[in-house]
């Protein structure tokens, strides 16, 4: 039965909007400028205070700093963001507190200082262990960089790391990710997350496919890389938990699973998303509104109230995309027989076709299914 859907938990985003410089490949929300980060710093501490009563007292057992790049992030704003959580939201003692990081941002020196914040989990965007691809993708970090970063935190005794890989590129051969991947397993990284190579609307790499300066991605070849992906990780002791991450047994990500799982979440910062279980609401998406809103008072947000068409078609979307899959008494619980029973005929095509499978009362993608996960799951939506 699927419990942990109940389990009064929650987390905590914190988005960090800035970054030193634009990978061609990012839609997500940031800026290039750094000069207001010791005022974003001191919104986001405003923000906490007046979203105090969002989770209704829940524990908190993890929080992510997200991005943007949260690893520009100073000692002191990371230790006073850290500190105004635990004394407004009763945050676990164990709780799972990670950080994104990009290579080019970790010495031993910022390193030992994340530590000491109390950062417990590192999240660090490699995205590839080649020079060409990192070029190709404009990084700011190099090939040595990405090696030497992880080697540093694992001596400084950060054990719980993950690390961010992209494949299906123009620059990566099959060889080159062979490579990538048997470079992760070697370094014993206990968490990998893998993302083909998507091309989003409004992207430098939209534009410059659009005026033909680079190649159109390949999604043959990025079919092929996550199928040599689950072969390899999968050979490694690796458990394929979530479409895009695998994780050695007992470092599955805490903060993401709870998404997975619909347990609540705050999103704090701007474009960060917040849900409760009843609605969705998400911040302005730009800096200076932001914290002018917030500098007054007022969280600026938009609101959505799910209804249980919604609701049911976001559990279908997550739950597919996990190993756990959906669970069909949970779903009867939840949305009543009659949905269930829908579900269970709906999926029946696909069972047939060996991309499904039922277990018990939980139906799950196969591996040749998890290839067409957005699609299965959109044909299971109500």
């Amino acid at each position: 039965m699927g419990d942990h859907y109940k389990t009064r938990m929650s987390g905590i985003y914190i988005h960090i909007p800035f970054c030193k410089q634009a990978c061609y490949y990012c839609n997500f929300h940031f800026s290039t400028s750094v000069a207001k980060q010791g005022a974003m710093v001191e919104s986001l501490l405003q923000e906490i205070t007046l979203q105090k009563d969002y989770l209704a007292r829940a524990p908190v057992h993890t929080i992510y700093f997200g991005g943007g790049t949260p690893s520009l992030l100073q000692a002191e704003e990371l230790q006073a963001l850290l500190s105004q959580l635990r004394a407004t939201f009763p945050v676990d003692v164990d709780a799972e507190i990670t950080l994104e990081a990009n290579p080019d941002d970790l010495n031993i020196e910022k390193l030992s200082m994340l530590k000491a914040a109390g950062i417990n989990r590192l999240s660090i965007g490699i995205q590839s262990f080649h020079e060409e691809d990192l070029t190709w993708m404009n990084r700011a970090h190099n090939s040595r960089q990405a090696l030497e970063c992880i080697q540093q935190a694992q001596e400084l005794g950060f054990h719980n790391i993950t690390i961010d890989l992209i494949y299906g590129g123009p620059t990566l051969t099959d060889e080159g990710w062979q490579q990538n991947v048997q470079q992760a397993i070697a370094l014993g990284i206990p968490h990998l997350s893998c993302y083909a190579l998507t091309v989003e609307p409004g992207t430098a790499l939209d534009h410059f496919i659009k005026k033909k300066k680079m190649a159109a991605t390949d999604p043959d070849k990025a079919a092929h890389h996550f199928e040599m992906l689950m072969e390899m990780l999968g050979a490694a002791g690796y458990e394929h938990y979530e479409i895009s991450n695998f994780a050695l047994p007992g470092w599955h990500s805490r903060h993401n699973s709870s998404y997975w799982q619909g347990k609540t979440y705050l999103g704090l910062g701007p474009s960060a998303h917040s849900f409760n279980g009843h609605s969705r609401q998400w911040n302005i998406a730009n800096n200076a509104q932001y914290m002018q809103s917030i500098k007054a008072g007022k969280v600026p947000f938009e609101i959505e109230s799910l209804t249980t068409a919604m609701q049911f078609n976001e559990y279908i979307m997550t739950a597919l995309r996990t190993s756990a899959g959906a669970n069909l008494e949970w779903v009867a619980e939840k949305f009543g027989a009659p949905l269930a029973t829908q579900l269970v005929a709906h999926s029946q095509p696909f069972i047939t076709a060996q991309h499904m499978e039922r277990v018990g009362d939980t139906l799950r993608l196969t591996r040749a299914g998890r290839l067409f996960a957005d699609g299965i799951a959109a044909e299971l939506f109500i």
